[in-house]
């Protein structure tokens, strides 16, 4: 007996998910157990570039969470609404689910999944972060032995996509983003992407696995990549870096008892791992005891890499299905009760990378190197980079340091006559 699927979304994600199900050779043969039973999208009269047979696909999505038939949901519509209460339809109705959708677990996923427990059924999520990366699972599995330390992920291909291009070119932001929505890489509107918002929802995902507890994404501290300058990137190659957005989920002690979750730009060692990841692909480095270092890297999205990710779950939840066990996998299910607790952003011990435009004074960096060894803030170096117009430029790069700190010192600094602007503030990994 088949095990059927009920598919909501024929999008770029759910046609792939089709496509890859309806061509089964050389593939896993437990997918010649799925039959594909019926697919809900918003409108009957948009072309696909697949074919279903007649009567398979209909706008009527109620009805496929509420058939009896269907045994799994593939949730690839996006959004929050109606794909929130679409998906607890159909777990009330003892589905289990398959889903791409980062924003509806990463806001609602406490509620979604209590009621999979509650209902016993799973809810499958590697498709929601780093496209056909598997990353979902090996934490859950694999790593799942391991004292996890850290977890630093470059998760959004649009933003990585712009500053490999800001750096390679010396192009500005505004111009690489209006090259990048020209080819497809970026949305109309980029928010989500370039402010930092969908590597939020991403990294609380992965920090609620990589730590064993939920995570508030409110907690989530937020920074997009509108601030860096083609100047920045300059000055951190001449330093030894490059700029990328990353997501970090970092135990702030031993014990784990308080993270920092967060999305900035970040000054990365050229040596780092993660330094030559470009372009619109993703990667995610996992640190853990005793593992070490492992890193996952690959596509972070389009419709083949999310397919595969999507049909993983399936098949996963199909030899499930197969075993006819009663029983809950405690390693498939998600049995989180706790929030993790979140440190504020100004308790966080990092380097930092600032640019100060100054008056050609003499003694401003001496007054630099006062103010901020008044609020304990050591610099690694102080570099006077040159002149734009009548303003001197100046380059600091601090050992580790806690936030508030820094920001005070700056507040000081900012006071000072000399100082016309501080264009920069940068963390460095």
């Amino acid at each position: 007996m088949g095990v059927k699927l009920g598919i909501l979304g024929l999008g770029t994600v759910g046609t792939g998910t089709v496509q890859l199900l309806q061509d089964q050779k050389r593939r896993h043969p437990l997918l010649q157990e799925i039959e594909i039973y019926r697919v809900g999208v918003r409108s009957l009269d948009k072309p696909r570039d697949v074919e279903l047979p007649i009567g398979i696909v209909t706008t009527d999505l109620e009805a496929i969470v509420n058939d009896p038939e269907i045994d799994i949901i593939v949730e690839v519509m996006g959004g929050l609404e109606p794909a929130r209460s679409l998906i607890l339809t159909a777990i009330k109705n003892g589905k289990h689910v398959v889903t791409a959708n980062k924003a509806a677990i990463s806001r609602f996923g406490a509620e979604i999944f209590t009621a999979a427990n509650q209902a016993g059924v799973y809810v499958m999520l590697e498709a929601s972060v780093g496209g056909g990366i598997p990353v979902i699972q090996p934490l859950k599995q694999s790593l799942s032995v391991n004292r996890i330390h850290a977890i630093t992920g470059i998760v959004n291909g649009t933003t990585n996509y712009i500053l490999t291009r800001m750096q390679t070119e010396g192009s500005d932001f505004n111009d690489v983003l209006a090259d990048a929505q020209s080819l497809g890489y970026a949305e109309s509107d980029p928010t989500a992407d370039v402010d930092g918002l969908d590597a939020a929802d991403k990294i609380a995902i992965l920090a609620s696995l990589g730590f064993g507890g939920r995570i508030n994404l409110a907690d989530v501290y937020c920074e997009g990549i509108r601030q860096v300058s083609k100047t920045d990137i300059t000055y951190a190659a001449k330093l030894g870096f490059v700029i990328k957005l990353l997501a970090i989920a970092k135990s702030q002690t031993d014990d784990t008892s308080e993270l920092s979750v967060r999305v900035h730009p970040t000054l990365v060692p050229q040596t780092h791992p993660l330094a030559s990841i470009n372009g619109v692909y993703n990667a995610i480095l996992v640190e853990g005891e005793p593992v070490g270092q492992v890193m996952f890297f690959g596509p972070g999205a389009g419709a083949g890499a999310t397919a595969s990710a999507v049909c993983s779950d399936i098949l996963n939840l199909v030899a499930t299905l197969k075993t006819n066990t009663t029983n809950a996998n405690p390693i498939l299910a998600c049995s989180h009760q706790h929030y993790c607790q979140i440190a504020p952003i100004d308790q966080l011990i990092t380097r930092f990378y600032a640019r100060f435009l100054t008056k050609d004074q003499p003694g401003v960096i001496g007054k630099l190197g006062t103010i901020f060894g008044k609020y304990g803030v050591s610099l690694e170096s102080v570099v006077q980079t040159g002149f734009q117009s009548e303003l001197a430029e100046i380059v600091v790069v601090t050992h580790d340091v806690r936030e508030g700190n820094f920001r005070q010192a700056l507040a000081e600094i900012q006071s000072l006559d000399a100082i016309d602007s501080i264009p920069s503030i940068l963390r460095v990994l």
